[in-house]
């Protein structure tokens, strides 16, 4: 796979595209509840491709942390220390069978998805995500190879210009 870029260079403030204070108040919480959960987790998404370098809009916050070693609702109690709480009811019986938890800041009302990782494709891409600075914190972020492939995995209209911008900006 392409080597990956200097993460020195790989603020969204690159392109001019700062994030709002809603958005960057959510990936705050995010990467703090991250660093505070007993598994590994990555932010990936939107916010991690404008963490690479490749403009665009978002309006929520994608992370996933690696399943197995927390149960779903010791996660959401932690994941509730930083005011993400639930945006459906049945939020862990949900994610029990979508492996996605469906989560809102409280505090700006962004919409948090925390995916729960399983394959080994991810687990991996987790293990070798790096830790940028993206608003106002270190934060591990999926590489931009990882991104192109969940990217294509999810293929919408708009993951597939994302796999191209990306491709185009790493190689």
């Amino acid at each position: 796979m392409a080597e990956a870029a200097d993460p020195s260079r790989l603020s969204p403030h690159r392109h001019g595209q700062p994030l709002k204070p809603a958005l960057k108040a959510a990936v705050q919480a995010v990467g703090a509840a991250l660093s505070d959960l007993p598994v590994p987790g990555m932010l990936i998404g939107g916010i991690a491709v404008i963490a690479r370098g490749v403009p665009r809009l978002t309006r929520d916050v994608d992370a996933t942390v690696a399943g197995g070693a927390i149960g779903l609702t010791d996660m959401l109690d932690r994941l509730r220390a930083y005011d993400l709480s639930p945006r459906i009811e049945d939020a862990v019986e949900f994610a029990a069978v979508n492996q996605v938890l469906l989560l809102r800041h409280d505090p700006s009302g962004v919409d948090v998805d925390i995916s729960i990782a399983w394959l080994p494709f991810e687990l991996e891409a987790i293990t070798a995500s790096e830790p940028l600075e993206l608003a106002g914190a270190r934060i591990p972020v999926a590489r931009a190879e990882d991104l192109i492939v969940y990217k294509a995995i999810a293929f919408r209209p708009q993951d597939q210009a994302h796999h191209h911008r990306i491709r185009a900006s790493h190689g």
